[in-house]
């Protein structure tokens, strides 16, 4: 399990690839060194996901922040980057989160496990269980099936699909 909770996740391939290598000179065979992934991540409407996560999320960077003697809030960085294509929170609707999980799965050379932290918002427990309820739901059952395309397909084309 790699725990990537903020930048793009694509920085994060070479850990994975040591891990690889280390597993390969080890004796065991790549298909059956597992990776998984540990991310922020919470799952709504479009813009009622953003809307709800990030005032709580911006309030626990702020303190860690601050603890750290580095204060300021940095809602365009959340918005921009950490929520972006490339960025590590998988906060949006079914179809953005699925869409990202695979662009991460591909970055990071497969991954065959997503965690989400979703309690770092600070989100209402009514919040949290339509959240669960529609990861179960919409979200694995679409990202198994998209995933079984992508392995059989051109990537473009089943992103297309969702």
């Amino acid at each position: 399990m790699v725990a990537i909770i903020g930048g793009e996740t694509r920085r994060f391939r070479p850990l994975i690839d040591i891990y690889r290598e280390a597993g390969e000179r080890a004796g065991h065979s790549s298909d059956r060194l597992k990776i998984g992934v540990h991310s922020l991540g919470y799952v709504a409407a479009t813009q009622e996901a953003a809307d709800d996560f990030f005032p709580g999320y911006a309030r626990a960077v702020h303190r860690h922040r601050e603890g750290a003697g580095m204060a300021g809030r940095h809602a365009s960085g959340f918005r921009c980057v950490r929520r972006g294509p490339q960025g590590s929170l998988l906060v949006g609707s079914a179809a953005e989160v699925i869409e990202k999980i695979i662009r991460h799965s591909e970055a990071l050379g497969g991954v065959s496990r997503f965690t989400f932290q979703m309690t770092a918002a600070s989100l209402s427990h009514a919040k949290l269980m339509r959240a669960i309820e529609i990861l179960g739901t919409r979200v694995a059952p679409e990202l198994r099936k998209e995933l079984a395309a992508v392995n059989s397909e051109n990537r473009e084309q089943a992103i297309e699909r969702i």
